[in-house]
This record gives structure tokens, sequence and C-alpha cells, in this order.
């Protein structure tokens, strides 16, 4: 238990990269920032169905979600970035 929790408290970058790939929004959580994971999977949902909303049924189906798909696809280097970042501040912390 007590290693879930140490992999949980700073998780590897590369970890959570394939759970914001996998899971939108999640990757934040992992990264220690719960609530802007939330936010960008509201983002998403609401921006994927204005964009639904404003398209014709002619158009592709990502071209009908392009909207939550653009915050889908800048919220993933994001929450890598933030799980670098905090490996690199416990990394130095414990030097």
């Amino acid at each position: 238990m007590s290693k879930l929790r140490a992999l949980l408290a700073d998780p590897n970058p590369y970890v959570v990269l394939a759970v914001a790939i996998l899971l939108p929004g999640m990757g934040h959580v992992l990264a220690g920032q719960p609530k802007r994971g939330f936010t960008m999977q509201m983002f998403m949902i609401l921006l994927a169905m204005i964009t639904w909303h404003l398209t014709t049924p002619a158009q592709s189906l990502v071209g009908r979600l392009s909207g939550g798909l653009f915050v889908y696809a800048l919220s993933i280097p994001e929450a890598y970035r933030l799980a670098k970042l905090r490996n690199l501040q416990s990394l130095t912390a414990r030097s």
C-alpha cells in the first residue's frame, strides 16, 4: 500500500502521459491538479457540444467534435509538463 501511495504522490511523467491520452482530464488528476482536470473535461464536453450543434450532418465526426478534440489535444502535453515539473521539484527537494 505504501508503494501505491508513493507512486501516486510522485507519478512517472510517462505514466501521466499515457493516462492523459487514454482518459481525458485524468492526467491532471495524477499530476496533482484535479480541479484543472475536471475543468479540462468540462471544456472538452462543452466545446464538443457547441461545435456539434454549429456544424451540419455532412461534416465528418472529427469536424463535428473539433472543439472538444482541440482542448483534448492541448490537455495531453500540459498534463505531461505538470507531472515533469512536479517530478523535478521532488527530486531537487530530496537532494
